[in-house]
């Protein structure tokens, strides 16, 4: 474990821990603020520590409840089967971030006290959900995990190569409908809600998994490869030969795929390496293998 954490830097694990502090910061609000007054019910292995926190404060008493069961540890123990699952089958770099995002959140969740702004439940759906998906796209966007499903479905992506964000909506629709059952069925739309907010939120800030295929002219094309390369670690390929149809110059066609995240980078690259290229960006492409998103994270 030292020997690792040795490896990873500790710049590297500076940057993670501030990403870390500022979607603890972020969750905490959006579920002391928002979620937990409101009786808004989150996605995940949050969802599933709101509910079984409810079901204890009914059974025990909320002072009982807050004192053996506050929902910060549920959601923490909630993880640790989790965290076994991520260490031996998707990579111990991507655990240890994992792990220090879930501690700090739960740290905040559980000292940043409850407080009611409203009791608008559409109000609290939307706010909370705009926070929470805010800290969800932030702490992915820095490679990081918020723990819970996002696990299990990392570790059958990794398995079965498929994209099974399925498996993230049938828990979430478990999780709401069970919260609509025990609790009243109106706190499920409002829940719906939230999720729908919160998705939408993580997902204009989160642009890694939104692909785009690049196709560039150039009269420079080792150059340029060697450049995305080096810069991007992404392979090209390349057709020479072509012709320029106006000015009859040999020029080569390349064409490659970068994730959203990755564009500002590769403007900056072709800039650098010829300002006069020509590039076209077809986004939302569909690819079937051959291409990793988080190839430093995975080890």
């Amino acid at each position: 474990m030292i020997q690792l954490l040795k490896n990873i830097g500790w710049e590297k694990l500076a940057e993670k821990f501030s990403a870390a502090v500022v979607y603890g910061i972020l969750s905490a609000i959006a579920l002391n603020f928002f979620y937990q007054p409101g009786h808004i019910y989150a996605s995940g292995v949050t969802g599933m520590a709101q509910i079984l926190s409810e079901i204890a404060v009914r059974v025990m008493g909320a002072h009982a409840a807050a004192t053996f069961f506050p929902i910060s540890i549920t959601i923490y123990l909630l993880n640790i089967p989790l965290f076994v699952l991520a260490w031996f089958k998707i990579g111990h770099r991507f655990t240890i971030y994992t792990i220090l995002t879930v501690t700090i959140s739960s740290i905040a969740i559980h000292f940043i006290p409850q407080v009611t702004l409203t009791h608008d439940p559409i109000m609290n759906a939307v706010f909370g959900g705009a926070l929470m998906g805010l800290g969800v796209g932030y702490v992915l966007r820095n490679s990081m995990s918020s723990g819970g499903t996002d696990i299990v479905s990392l570790y059958l992506r990794k398995k079965t190569g498929r994209n099974v964000g399925v498996i993230s909506t049938i828990f979430n629709g478990i999780i709401v409908v069970t919260a609509g059952f025990l609790f009243g069925w109106q706190y499920m739309f409002y829940s719906l809600l939230a999720i729908f907010v919160s998705g939408r939120v993580s997902d204009a800030i989160y642009n890694k998994q939104k692909k785009m295929q690049v196709t560039i002219v150039t009269k420079y094309p080792d150059d340029m490869k060697e450049a995305i390369y080096s810069h991007l670690h992404r392979g090209v390929t390349i057709m020479r030969g072509a012709e320029g149809g106006y000015t009859h110059d040999r020029v080569t066609v390349m064409y490659t795929v970068i994730t959203g995240y990755e564009y500002p980078g590769f403007r900056d690259v072709v800039e650098e390496t010829d300002k006069h290229a020509f590039v076209t960006l077809a986004p939302n492409v569909k690819i079937l293998g051959n291409f990793e998103e988080d190839k430093e994270e995975r080890k």
